[in-house]
């Protein structure tokens, strides 16, 4: 089951509703109630899981209107709404567990994860505002400066 099948499989026990229509806007996907609509753009498992994944954000922490990204309050949604999908998707103990199954360049990982290129820099850049530039996890270290990757200190 790819992570896009288990986020269906999760949401379903919420009663939570996915449309695939073509927006009127850019939109990629929108949430509202206990629906999330995904756009027929979107082409690869990769992306729907990406956008799906941030749509759930939205729906389990934030309420109402919030596409006026000129408010401060809106972007700050956006971004809880941002974090929960990195969580989902590739959160740093989902990382570590990718090496550990010998997946070491950022190319297998995000196929590995099946989440898009830019959905792992946007993560990337998500871990190292909040942790620095790196973090530890199962004995293993995340550099997110100077450049991605995973340490592991007993082949050091």
């Amino acid at each position: 089951m790819n992570q896009f099948e288990q986020l269906l499989a999760e949401s379903e026990k919420d009663n939570i509703i996915v449309i695939e229509k073509h927006f009127k806007s850019r939109a990629k996907g929108l949430c509202k109630g206990n629906k999330i609509g995904l756009s027929k753009t979107l082409t690869t498992i990769a992306e729907k899981s990406c956008v799906y994944a941030e749509e759930l954000g939205h729906y389990y922490t934030t309420v109402g209107n919030i596409i006026d990204k000129s408010k401060i309050e809106n972007r700050k949604k956006e971004n809880i709404a941002r974090a929960v999908a990195y969580n989902k998707l590739c959160s740093i103990p989902m990382i570590v567990e990718a090496y550990k199954n010998g997946i070491h360049d950022r190319y297998e990982l995000v196929e590995y994860l099946t989440i898009t290129d830019k959905f792992l820099d946007e993560a990337i850049e998500y871990y190292r505002s909040k942790y620095g530039i790196y973090t530890q996890y199962d004995g293993f270290i995340v550099k997110f400066e100077p450049n991605f990757g995973i340490i592991d200190p007993t082949i050091i």
